[in-house]
Order: C-alpha cells, then structure tokens, then sequence
C-alpha cells in the first residue's frame, strides 16, 4: 500500500490540505472492481496541534514520519514572505534523500525551494507569486504558465485548482486513466484541463497616476481595442517620440506598447467569450485582431488554449430547464449541478 503524508504546520492553507485528503483518503467507487486496490493510506504529518486556515488540526505523526513516506505532498504556504518552519524544510529533504515521491500544491513549492530540492529544476507555483519565487531561488527555472510540472521525483503545482489537476495526475499514474477519471467523476472536475495557468492571469492595468506620461494613454487605448492602432499612433497620442513611449511602457508595464496592446486586445477577447455568444469572427473585429485566424493563433500562443476550448471552460451559465445555470466541464460536457448546490 502506497503511504501518503501530507505535511501539516501553522501557515498551511487549508484548501490544498482538503483537497489532498479527498483526493487520496477516498477510495474510489466499488464500481471499477478492485481496479485501485490497495488504495492508499494517508497520514497527517506535524509537529502537534497546528492552526491550518481557520481550523485547528491534530496530526496522525510527527514530521520525523515523512521520510519513511512513499509520497509526501505539502500544501500551499499562506505567507510567502515568511520563512517555513526549518523542521518542516529539514523534514521534506529528509523525504526526499530516503526515496520518497515530494509533491507540492500552490506555494508549496516555496517550501520545496528552501530545502533545495528545485535547484537545477523545473518548477511552478501559483501565477501571482512565481516572479517572488524565481527572485528568490535563481537556481529554480520557474515556469508561470503552466498547470503542473512533473520532474519525477519532484512535482508542483500552480495555485488552488491546480493542486487538484497534479492530485489527479498522480492517481493516473498510480493506477492508470480509469481510476483516475472515477476519481475525477465522484469529484465533479474535470479529470483533465486544457491548457495552462496563463488562462487565469490578469493583466490590471497600472493605477492612475498624473505623473505618470501613460496615464491618459492606457484608458484611450483601452475604447479603441477595435480600432488599428500602431506604435506611431500611440506615441502620437502621448506627445512622446516612439523610443521614449517604449521607454516609458517598459518602466510601467515591463513591456513594449505593441506586446501591451496584444495583451489588452486577448484580455477583451477573453472577456466576450466569458459573457456573450458572438462568434469567433465578430470578436477579432471588435477585439482589433481583423480575422478569426489571427485571434486564434494569439490567442492559443498566449492563452495555451483556443478561443473556443476557452469558452468551454469559463462559459459556466449555460440554459438551465428551471432557469438557473449549470456548469460544464472544461471539455463542454455536462451540465453539472450549478455551483451553489
């Protein structure tokens, strides 16, 4: 029987340590025959009675137990500025060195980080933090777009949802696509997810500042998404030259006005597949992007996914027989029972 330790200290977030136990601490339904047999064990790990979120949380073991683990998830850590406890970085290392699988779930990875293990590695973590992490841990390739990365012995998560997409990942690997896709139905998720966490990044633009020579340039720009507009017209409309707009767009955005306006123009896109039925064409006129094979080519460059798998996905109000809303899944199945049932 394969053992699961989740790893539980004060500043643990409780969404991915749930989600976890759900994941591995249920067996799946009767209905596939013993497939999944043995099912896991799973155990809570800390070092005594621990503050998780709001919740207090008594563990089955001490930390020491982690290195005796098959495999050994840590949750989200709820404040990225604060350094985890060095029992716990000691304990995951320890983990780690004795052979064990070591899983993180959104930040995490901050966790995996202090004790070393993604040095030289591949990782990711929740889209708004993963600039701190490669800031503070150069040695990590940081990687802001993706879901998961699996690097074998090593394995992380973007942010909350996410941390159920690598769960599900790892039942497929430990039993194959048929349990886990059980797993995925009693859930009610989808067992697999298009695409990358770069579907879910905001790009705000900056506050107001009237110093700031962009700050009546960007909310202009913004009317006019369905409107050509080249560097020159831009530049036009700042009373800059082209070099110096570019200079002030890296300085404010830390990009260039043409990368910025692209951004801006998938981020509308976005929005209008979310809350309207227009058709792929009439989005790319009223986006500024001309054809529907332009939006589509960046948007899937951008996005990770096409326009219309990403309708699928956020188009969450579908026609409900009572007049509520059902939800579909990423693949446009369903409808599920609406979110508040």
């Amino acid at each position: 029987m394969t053992t699961v330790a989740l790893a539980a200290t004060d500043g643990m977030l409780h969404f991915e340590l749930s989600l976890a136990y759900e994941v591995f601490g249920t067996p799946p339904p009767a209905l596939l025959g013993g497939a999944a047999d043995p099912w896991y064990r799973v155990l809570v790990c800390g070092p005594r009675a621990v503050r998780v979120g709001r919740f207090r949380l008594e563990p089955d073991h001490g930390l020491d137990r982690l290195p005796r683990a098959d495999t050994v998830i840590v949750p989200g850590w709820a404040d990225v500025d604060v350094d985890p406890p060095a029992a716990l970085v000691d304990a995951v290392r320890a983990a780690h060195e004795a052979g064990a699988r070591v899983v993180s779930l959104c930040t995490g990875a901050f966790v995996l980080a202090a004790a070393g293990l993604l040095d030289g590695r591949r990782a990711t973590t929740h889209w708004a933090h993963t600039q701190v992490l490669a800031a503070r841990h150069p040695r990590v390739t940081v990687d802001p777009d993706v879901l998961y990365v699996d690097g074998g012995t090593v394995l992380t998560s973007a942010g909350k949802a996410a941390a159920m997409d690598l769960c599900l990942h790892l039942v497929r690997l430990d039993h194959g696509s048929a349990v886990a896709n059980a797993v995925a139905r009693r859930l009610v998720v989808p067992p697999h997810r298009d695409g990358g966490q770069a579907q879910f990044v905001t790009t705000p633009v900056p506050a107001p500042d009237q110093h700031q020579p962009l700050a009546d340039l960007l909310p202009w720009v913004l009317e006019r998404l369905d409107q050509p507009l080249s560097v020159e017209d831009l530049a036009r409309r700042a009373r800059l030259s082209s070099r110096h707009l570019g200079r002030h767009f890296r300085a404010a955005t830390g990009t260039t006005p043409l990368q910025w306006l692209l951004v801006q123009r998938i981020r509308r896109a976005q929005e209008l597949l979310e809350a309207t039925d227009d058709s792929v064409d009439s989005i790319a006129t009223a986006t500024g992007m001309g054809t529907a094979t332009t939006l589509r080519r960046h948007f899937n460059r951008t996005v990770g996914v096409p326009p219309d798998t990403y309708r699928r996905t956020f188009r969450t109000r579908a026609a409900h027989p009572r007049g509520g809303s059902a939800l579909t899944d990423s693949a446009g199945r369903g409808p599920f029972p609406p979110a508040s049932a």
